[in-house]
């Protein structure tokens, strides 16, 4: 069984919420051009100073996702 990797990306301060929405849209993008799958995406607001961006990709592409978009963190993802 292939396991699945979420690639995150936090960000800090009063324009966190702000800048993780919109990276989401680059990642959404990213995606879309590399043709990778599954296709999940999403954003976080962990309070006001603090919110995150995350991608979910297939262990077989992490590294190669990892070294192109450089997340700050990864986990095993779990539906």
């Amino acid at each position: 069984m292939n396991r699945n990797i979420r690639l995150i990306w936090d960000f800090r301060g009063p324009a966190a919420a702000k800048t993780a929405e919109h990276h989401e849209i680059h990642l959404k993008e990213y995606i879309l051009i590399e043709n990778l799958e599954p296709q999940i995406t999403g954003h976080q607001h962990i309070n006001e100073m603090h919110s995150l961006a995350f991608m979910v990709v297939e262990e077989k592409n992490m590294i190669a996702v990892r070294d192109a978009l450089k997340p700050h963190r990864a986990e095993v993802y779990q539906e």
